[in-house]
């Protein structure tokens, strides 16, 4: 009850000798001090939109302005040309000014006119330049005069520091292809996958598609390019994320892992407090604008920033009926994304992103109870181990779930649609509500795990498949996978994030999971007995557990969702291995990406497993625009088949070096291509959605997107080395992350490019799938890659036998 009385600013009570009035200073100071932190938080947000409003001039170039005008106006020189008198003489009369006040006022307002012409001026002419691509087409070395002169440019403008969001409107937005191009990158791209009689009668459907309906659909979606800011993403969130029903748990969500070799320490709450200042700390960046710009690596080219605004506080809300639509016209699924998703548009369900400006908490999931824990106290943030502290509370905190409890976040991780209905019937009022609008608003959400991962024991690869199934679905109710990220704090320390997709995709998470992990490690640390530092405040009030009133009928259907959960878990055959035979140090002295020569072993150990070529998607990133999300690289191609077929077939090694190069510098033309919006598939599903909107049929739409990825990757970046001394501490390697199996009989893959001299790999398939085996499909990679470097040089191979400890 302590506790209680503390939150009561004042009290009183009526006496026969009048009202007797107890005023709390303690609790009086409490709410003086956070509301202090909400105004200095608002004020910053005004000043920040100042300074982004004027990028890539700067606030004080206004008083420049005004002084250089007054300067010339002092010296009897008039260089407005007369305006300063036209606004002199329009000024209203009852200002009441002196012949001088009414000129300098005058000046004033034309300096401020010009000055924000000269603003709107700078803004067009850095967007012009940012929408120059073809540097990127340029070889290395070869750099032309025209690109030179760009760069000095783009160098010139963004000379002032910018804060997060600075470029925003000054980025391109994303344009249109034409769809004859479309529709020729698109035949070339299904060329090597069809027969003569296949792919004939696919080029018939696009010809007649082009000649009929394709030049109509094209019309309306430049409209809404000339409209909107980006004409894709608004569409590809709704469509391809937010409409979907099936379960978002491993179709949707995707996971970052901890570091490979290391645990900065194994007691649990030592790390999870670690963990949530160090991703407070992010949060506090990102509302502040202090985290600069992300830039395509050694160039000066800013990246949208716009995903980082729903990264905290966040939550995918399952939807309600949105009413007849047009919709309704499809009747099966529709793959149509590497990054797990299923487009249905078989129904008029639709999922809501909520975002709330700010939250104080987190909450937490500990043996089936949940907590909501404050990290905020007075407006000041806890220390890393006074949540150390609050966290070991709930661990040692020996009450029982409620009935429900327990298991109640398997609602999440089943079928959208029984959730949605669930949520309105039963968690709409009273304490199911407010314990749930705990859950969805706080900052994010904690699991700590009971279970102990990681690379361990006796047998370290079983154990990191089983590390990353965990974070993958769990046991598929000890996670929220509404919110925008789950972090899972296991017992030996070791720890891991669940993120959903919709909101942003696995970069924008990538770069807040370095950060949190370089800064729990580096910056933050722990005591030589494993503690976090800092002082701590006992008479902080105990976590606040939440609480249920859970009805029989919803733990049925808690126990439904599960049943559908559980059996998509168990599903999952999942593989994560690091190869360390070589890493990107080696393939670049063979002069060749390292993402290229990933793709082609891929492709090699593709057709090795299955004895065939498949549809490929690598996920890549068209944030060159504003707005701009992901875009499809068709890995397979012509050239990445003759080579295949070439190698395998044991033709000369030099013909058989010469058309890897040759397939590698098309897919580095394909992943330009796709970076600078002249990518293939997006374009064809706006257009399959306006032909929707129209109620018009398509075949050749209704074709290309019913086609499935049998084979789908992502390269996860790493983008800011600086935080990681990989020299002297190559300890300290991140295992990245993976996704689950698109197709249900393909094979998703997920790698990172770490340091030097090790490439992570992480394999997903079906264990319902006869055909696709992760751990094989695992081998066929690694002996891929050794190939391919054996046939680039041959020296190689007898240097890998000499150095037989690089393996696992």
């Amino acid at each position: 009850m302590a506790e209680a009385h503390q939150a009561v600013a004042f009290q009183f009570t009526i006496t026969p000798e009048g009202i007797d009035l107890h005023l709390s200073y303690q609790a009086l100071n409490q709410i003086y001090l956070s509301g202090l932190r909400s105004w200095k938080k608002r004020i910053s947000r005004i000043k920040n939109g100042v300074i982004k409003g004027v990028y890539p001039a700067s606030p004080s170039s206004w008083l420049f302005v005004v002084i250089a005008i007054l300067a010339t106006m002092y010296m009897q020189s008039d260089p407005s040309m007369g305006l300063i008198a036209k606004i002199r003489e329009h000024l209203p009369p009852s200002l009441s000014l002196s012949a001088q006040g009414q000129k300098v006022l005058s000046v004033l307002l034309f300096s401020t006119l010009l000055w924000m012409s000269l603003i709107l001026a700078l803004r067009f002419c850095l967007k012009l330049l940012l929408s120059y691509h073809r540097w990127m087409f340029e070889l290395h070395g070869r750099i032309s005069t025209k690109t030179k002169v760009w760069a000095t440019l783009v160098r010139l403008l963004s000379s002032r520091k910018p804060l997060l969001y600075s470029y925003q409107t000054s980025l391109p937005h994303l344009p249109v292809p034409s769809i004859k191009d479309t529709l020729e990158r698109y035949l070339e791209s299904v060329k090597p996958l069809l027969d003569e009689a296949g792919f004939q009668r696919m080029t018939r459907l696009a010809t007649g598609f082009e000649k009929s309906l394709g030049n109509r659909l094209q019309k309306y979606l430049k409209l809404k390019a000339l409209w909107a800011t980006n004409y894709v993403s608004d569409w590809w969130e709704e469509y391809v994320y937010l409409r979907s029903r099936s379960p978002i748990m491993v179709n949707s969500n995707y996971y970052g892992m901890d570091f490979l070799y290391v645990t900065p320490t194994a007691n649990q709450a030592a790390r999870a407090g670690n963990t949530i200042t160090a991703l407070f700390l992010y949060r506090r960046k990102v509302n502040r604008e202090e985290l600069n710009p992300s830039r395509i690596p050694g160039t000066v080219i800013p990246l949208c920033a716009a995903q980082c605004e729903r990264m905290f506080n966040t939550t995918r809300t399952p939807g309600e009926e949105t009413g007849t639509h047009t919709h309704t016209l499809i009747e099966k699924q529709i793959h149509i994304k590497s990054d797990l998703m299923s487009l249905i548009w078989s129904c008029d369900l639709s999922d809501v992103l909520q975002h709330w400006q700010d939250s104080e908490f987190v909450a937490v999931y500990h043996r089936g109870r949940y907590f909501r824990l404050w990290v905020y106290r007075a407006g000041r943030l806890l220390s890393p181990r006074e949540i150390q502290y609050q966290i070991q509370r709930i661990l040692d905190d020996t009450s029982l779930p409620s009935p429900g409890e327990e298991k109640l976040g398997a609602l999440t991780a089943g079928n959208r649609t029984p959730w949605a209905q669930v949520r309105k019937q039963f968690f709409s009022s009273g304490v199911n509500k407010r314990s749930l609008d705990c859950i969805e608003k706080a900052a994010f959400f904690v699991t700590l795990d009971d279970q102990e991962e990681g690379m361990m024991g006796e047998n370290p690869s079983v154990n990191l498949d089983r590390y990353a199934k965990s974070l993958l679905h769990g046991k598929c109710y000890d996670r929220w996978f509404d919110k925008s990220f789950s972090v899972v704090v296991y017992k030996n320390g070791k720890n891991g994030l669940n993120a959903e997709h919709s909101w942003a995709d696995a970069p924008i998470v990538a770069h807040l999971w370095e950060f949190t992990l370089a800064t729990d490690t580096f910056h933050l640390g722990y005591t030589a007995d494993g503690n976090c530092r800092g002082e701590i405040e006992h008479s902080l009030p105990p976590p606040q557990r939440l609480s249920w009133n859970i009805p029989l009928q919803v733990q049925t259907q808690v126990s439904e969702s599960l049943a559908v959960a559980q059996a998509l878990a168990d599903d999952v055959d999942s593989h994560v291995f690091p190869f360390r035979e070589f890493g990107k140090g080696r393939i670049k002295k063979m002069k060749m990406s390292p993402d290229s020569f990933v793709q082609l072993a891929l492709q090699l150990a593709y057709y090795r497993d299955r004895g065939t070529f498949c549809l490929t998607y690598e996920a890549s990133m068209t944030r060159l625009f504003r707005e701009g999300r992901t875009e499809t690289v068709r890995s397979c191609s012509n050239e990445s088949c003759e080579f295949v077929l070439a190698l395998e077939a044991g033709e000369d090694r030099e013909h058989c070096r010469k058309l890897f190069r040759k397939a590698a510098e098309k897919h580095q033309n394909l992943y330009r291509l796709a970076m600078t919006g002249s990518g293939i598939d997006r374009h064809l599903f706006c257009l399959y959605v306006v032909s929707k909107y129209l109620g018009v049929e398509s075949p050749f739409l209704k074709e290309v997107l019913s086609e499935p990825w049998r084979l789908s990757t992502s390269q996860t970046p790493v983008q800011q080395m600086e935080l990681f001394d990989l020299v002297n501490h190559p300890e300290f390697i991140s295992l990245g992350g993976g996704f689950g199996p698109v197709a249900d009989d393909g094979y998703g893959v997920s790698y990172i490019i770490m340091g030097e001299e090790m490439i992570n790999f992480h394999v997903s398939s079906k264990h319902s799938c006869t055909e696709t085996d992760s751990h094989k499909f695992g081998s066929q990679i690694s002996q891929a890659m050794m190939d391919l470097m054996t046939l680039l040089n041959p020296d190689f191979k007898e240097a890998s036998k000499a150095n037989p400890d690089k393996q696992l």
